[in-house]
Parts: structure tokens; C-alpha cells; sequence
């Protein structure tokens, strides 16, 4: 069995960034979670109502379709599941994601990036309605230039 998997859905960058270095500094594999249709800058306006992903977000039972097949998430210990924080939690492409995975017992921690938003706790639970079968932990926000250093010190605890 592996040990990590970073897995990430990024619309501007910044949550590729900390994935890439976060598998880097880790020795994990690393999977992008990338929609069928790309998000547009329109689409990541939050103060347009009208947005796409203000529509998205309204709606917790909305699951944006994805491009591939997931990973067997069995064979990992633990899944770090990266993402930009939307409306103080997960982006609906994550529970797509999760929807998509077979867990038994893997333990999934999510970690997300925002230049300002912080991560609440409804983040984790709703990872873990979704993913019932998985251990979901509190997880951390950080900011794009986080280091490799910091990000393996993190991750090492799980």
C-alpha cells in the first residue's frame, strides 16, 4: 500500500502550487480533480450571484462532472485533498470527487488555499457526509508560497 496521495482541484493556480509542493516534499502521487468544463474568471466572480459557482455552491446536492477516472483510493494510507476555499468550505467538484472514490477506512485530510477566507469547520464535515467510509480530519488552510518545509512538517503528523 502507498502511503499519500495528493489530490487537488485548482481554478486560478494557487492550490496546484501547494499540491505540487505538498506531494514533492511528501513523495506522494498526485492526482488533479479538473472539471469537465473549465471554471472562466466570469465563473469565479463570488459577487455575481449569478455566477457559476455562486449557482454551484447554492446547491449542495450539485455534483460538477469531472474529466477521467479517479484513482483507487484503496491503495493509500492516507489522501490529502486539496482545494481553494469557497464560501468557507469545499468546492461541490470535491464531492464529486469523493462520491467517485471506494474508501474503507482511509484517512482524508483536507487542506485548502484562499488569500483571505479561512477554511471553516464545515469544510471537514461535509467531506465526511460525503465520504462516510473515510476518516476525515480537520485539515489547514494555507496561503500559496507556503514552503516545501512547512508543508511536510504538516503533513508528517497524519
Amino acid at each position: 500500500m502507498k502511503k499519500y496521495l495528493v489530490a487537488y482541484f485548482s481554478a486560478s493556480g494557487n492550490t496546484a502550487q501547494v499540491a505540487k509542493r505538498l506531494a514533492h516534499a511528501i513523495g506522494a502521487d498526485l492526482f488533479e480533480i479538473r472539471p469537465q468544463t473549465p471554471y472562466t474568471p466570469a465563473d469565479l466572480n463570488w459577487t455575481d450571484r449569478e455566477s457559476r459557482t455562486s449557482v454551484e455552491m447554492r446547491d449542495p446536492a450539485f455534483r460538477p462532472p469531472i474529466v477521467g477516472d479517479v484513482p483507487d483510493v484503496g491503495d493509500y494510507k492516507v489522501i490529502f485533498l486539496g482545494f481553494p476555499v469557497w464560501w468557507y468550505r469545499e468546492p461541490t467538484i470535491i464531492d464529486t470527487f469523493l462520491e467517485a472514490c471506494a474508501f474503507s477506512g482511509q484517512t482524508v485530510v483536507p487542506f485548502a488555499t484562499s488569500g483571505g477566507s479561512e477554511m471553516g469547520s464545515e469544510a471537514p464535515q461535509n467531506i465526511q457526509a460525503v465520504a462516510p467510509l473515510a476518516v476525515v480530519k480537520e485539515g489547514k488552510r494555507f496561503l500559496a508560497g507556503v514552503s516545501e518545509k512547512d508543508l511536510a512538517d504538516w503533513a508528517n503528523q497524519f
